[in-house]
């Protein structure tokens, strides 16, 4: 989202998202002053609101989620594209390893105009509740642009409105902490060095992929 649309999302929103949603969000404080890579779990189309209002409460106003296409279709998919026009979504085909691999390009070429790309590192909403194994997209990203990741976890969403419900109930259950960014500068500054096709370079994937699962995982329990 640009400056303008996140402007107007906090007028009509944040009342409402207050009021009726959030019960609680904690750790505003350790959200960095430049840009950072937002990763939280991910269980709810609500978690998009609560990823927009960490960045918009901690005036940044210009970023940009990634979002699936793969799902929808007919008028639902047209529908999708005009929301993803207007708020600045990244859209991915993850059935299609070539948009798979453009989602990696977009998504640094945004981290490199200096604004926020929040991401869902497991890939796709929670299913049953809990929280599953991240994937590497985020790892691979870090290390093309060495921006901090910045761990948050969300809960109540699911509660709310789990996968499959178009509508969310009404009740003010909402957590969101935010933990302490994560720089991976030892690991930036030796993947700059190595070849992408590389086990070393592949091990560095892991590294960080395992790090920022186990620190939402972590957030999470705290809540």
């Amino acid at each position: 989202m640009n400056f303008l649309t996140s402007k107007i999302a906090e007028f009509l929103l944040k009342p409402i998202f207050l009021k009726f949603f959030l019960k609680e969000i904690r750790g505003l404080e350790n959200v960095p002053q430049g840009n950072f890579i937002l990763a939280c779990n991910h269980q709810s189309h609500l978690d998009e609101l609560c990823a927009g209002a960490v960045a918009v409460f901690s005036k940044h106003y210009n970023f940009h989620f990634i979002g699936q296409t793969d799902r929808y279709h007919g008028i639902v998919k047209i529908l999708m594209y005009l929301l993803y026009w207007l708020t600045g979504t990244l859209p991915v085909n993850r059935k299609d390893e070539l948009s798979k691999n453009k989602i990696v390009e977009k998504a640094i070429n945004v981290l490199k105009k200096g604004r926020v790309l929040i991401i869902y590192p497991e890939g796709t909403r929670s299913r049953d509740g809990k929280l599953h194994s991240t994937k590497c997209g985020i790892a691979k990203i870090f290390l093309k642009t060495g921006v901090p990741i910045l761990p948050v976890a969300i809960k109540g969403t699911f509660e709310l409105m789990p996968a499959g419900k178009i509508f969310p109930k009404f009740k003010k259950i909402i957590k969101i902490l935010v933990g302490k960014p994560l720089y991976f500068q030892e690991e930036f500054e030796k993947g700059k060095n190595l070849s992408p096709e590389s086990k070393e370079y592949e091990d560095l994937i892991e590294k960080i992929r395992k790090e920022v699962e186990a620190n939402i995982q972590a957030l999470f329990l705290q809540i």
